[in-house]
């Protein structure tokens, strides 16, 4: 597996820890009010699984699992990485970005939190678009 895949599947497997734990501190608010700030979390909760978790696990899997350049590309089998690793930056980045600025109430920052997951997307359909084809050479 390579590198890049374990540090996106790393940080999908701590935003999956934040974002669990978000929720479960609003659930037992529910059931025992005891922090009424603690309802400040869902926008943390919501970006941390839905794309820290969910997208990034996926991005991760792809890179490592899509068509690879064998033939094409000896030195740089997996195409345009550097395109991956801004995804990676710009996703967490909007991710953490976005969760603390919806907690702290501020719809500005919440924006462009959105907006680096945004960029962080499109980077990566940039990467992995020349690698979406047939497995199989002839």
């Amino acid at each position: 597996m390579p590198p890049l895949s374990r540090y996106m599947i790393r940080m999908a497997l701590l935003h999956l820890a934040s974002g669990f734990l978000a929720g479960g501190l609003m659930l037992a608010h529910k059931a025992f009010p005891y922090a009424p700030w603690v309802m400040r979390l869902l926008p943390w909760h919501i970006h941390s699984l839905f794309l820290g978790w969910t997208v990034q696990l996926a991005f991760g899997v792809a890179y490592w699992i899509f068509p690879r350049f064998a033939l094409e590309r000896p030195g740089d089998p997996r195409g345009r990485a550097g395109w991956a690793w801004a995804s990676l930056v710009l996703l967490n980045a909007g991710v953490l970005s976005a969760g603390l600025a919806g907690a702290a109430g501020w719809g500005v920052g919440l924006a462009l939190g959105a907006g680096l997951e945004a960029m962080g997307v499109l980077a990566f359909v940039i990467h992995l678009w020349p690698r979406v084809r047939p497995a199989i050479i002839q």
